[in-house]
């Protein structure tokens, strides 16, 4: 019998404007999710995730601590345990990245990992923190990942999550894959320019390299009064073949749904036998300098 999971990522506009109070914000943005995660309910998606920071303004354009009030525990906050509830309700896992708190002062950009019966499975902190103008100041909010690169074994696949500017660097998505992982999600916020032709050829050279499904996850719109540019979408699903099978568009709200035979991994991986052609004792010089 073939492994078929139904895969669903959710890219989002702002709801209000980020210069409302950070609580309006956050309450809007949840009730925006809650509404089309209803809809993925409805289309029978199994596992979902949803876009980086995803209750709030990409608010790492600004410097200013009054963010830090977005800081939740996981997975004892508020946030983890109503959507421990949601994916029970619907026995649907969900990927959810959250602006976490683990001790006062020490921030992690991290999703936390929900089964289909609302279990919490564990939580992957973001590794790769960029600092750059304009407007991805993200070492003034968090540190550096320092859990390793997780697989969740969850009730339809064993995933891996990767977060936005992870997405440049191929050895964390190796690791993934050693580590058993059969899709990766990758939650995102990144505007329209630099790394827009990017966005559709590295996670699929990832996909090709190390024969898994990718599910791409980008927000959608601007968000004033910032002037970082436009967040362009085009969340997608792509084949461990490399191929986008399901993609979303560049300029409004959208639930994307596709289909992921799991069988296909075992197919590819008996074509292109990289794991088994690695050569990691000639490879020290990528930790050594």
């Amino acid at each position: 019998m073939s492994r078929k999971v139904k895969g669903g990522l959710i890219q989002a506009t702002l709801s209000i404007s980020s210069e409302q109070p950070i609580e309006k914000i956050k309450q809007s943005m949840i009730d925006k999710h809650l509404s089309m995660i209803e809809d993925a309910g409805k289309k029978g998606v199994q596992i979902l995730c949803l876009q980086e920071l995803f209750y709030g303004p990409y608010f790492c354009a600004e410097q200013k601590t009054k963010w830090y009030s977005l800081v939740e525990k996981i997975p004892n906050g508020p946030t983890t345990k109503l959507f421990q509830e949601i994916a029970k309700k619907y026995s649907m896992v969900i990927v959810l990245p959250i602006y976490e708190e683990e001790i006062t002062g020490i921030y992690y950009n991290t999703a936390a990992v929900i089964d289909a019966d609302g279990k919490y499975l564990g939580k992957y902190r973001k590794h790769h923190i960029p600092h750059c103008d304009p407007g991805f100041w993200e070492k003034f909010y968090f540190k550096p990942g320092n859990l390793g690169f997780p697989v969740f074994k969850t009730a339809y696949a064993d995933i891996g999550v990767y977060i936005c500017y992870d997405r440049h660097f191929p050895e964390g998505a190796r690791i993934l894959g050693l580590n058993g992982a059969e899709i990766i999600f990758n939650p995102s916020a990144t505007v329209a320019g630099l790394s827009e032709y990017l966005w559709e050829l590295e996670q699929p050279a990832h996909a090709v390299a190390n024969g898994y499904f990718v599910g791409a996850i980008n927000r959608v719109g601007t968000e004033p009064p910032w002037n970082i540019g436009e967040f362009y979408g085009k969340s997608y699903f792509c084949t461990p073949r490399g191929k986008i099978i399901a993609q979303a568009s560049r300029d409004k709200d959208e639930l994307v749904v596709a289909d992921l035979n799991l069988d296909e991994i075992q197919e590819v991986r008996n074509v292109w036998q990289f794991y088994r052609d690695r050569r990691p004792e000639t490879y020290d010089k990528i930790t050594s300098v």
